[in-house]
């Protein structure tokens, strides 16, 4: 009777160690969802919003301007943030500071990506810690899942002016 329920018991183990790695494998490279907070990228993803991120676009480096990202924050690893890409690696970008005082040129760095929230009065991005790295990004947000007003693929960006070559 022991054998019976030690053997039950390790294979239910091992059935959870199993269907533990596929999950962690599907949410590590294929995607999964998420929620957004914070009033960064409004009108785009509202506070709350549910979206549905995929992991690969990252793996094969196929991200491209204009695409909503999820990444690492730079100055809180700890926590993430959802951007859009202004600019990839060589690419020369306006900066400005939020008052439009100032204006300037930033290149970003070989291995380096421009980030910004749609909502430019409101968001802590690339215009105040520079460049993030490629390897912080974590996945491509591209279809809303929640409010279900909302569903469907996310919509350009409301800044599409940010992304000329000037």
């Amino acid at each position: 009777m022991l054998r019976g329920v030690l053997g039950k018991t390790f294979r239910l183990v091992g059935y959870t160690i199993q269907y533990g790695c596929i999950a962690h494998c599907a949410f590590e490279y294929v995607g999964g969802v998420v929620m957004c907070s914070g009033p960064s990228m409004e009108p785009t993803i509202q506070n709350s919003d549910v979206v549905f991120a995929e992991n690969l676009s990252r793996h094969f480096y196929g991200i491209q301007r204009g695409d909503i990202v999820i990444a690492k924050s730079p100055s809180d690893p700890k926590s993430n943030i959802c951007k859009r890409v202004i600019g990839l690696e060589g690419d020369k970008i306006l900066t400005n500071s939020p008052s439009d005082f100032f204006k300037s040129h930033s290149y970003v760095p070989t291995g380096h990506v421009w980030l910004e929230g749609d909502n430019l009065q409101n968001s802590t991005d690339s215009r105040y810690y520079g460049p993030i790295p490629y390897g912080l990004i974590r996945g491509r947000i591209f279809f809303k899942i929640w409010p279900l007003s909302d569903f469907g693929f996310l919509r350009d960006s409301p800044n599409g002016h940010r992304f000329s070559d000037d």
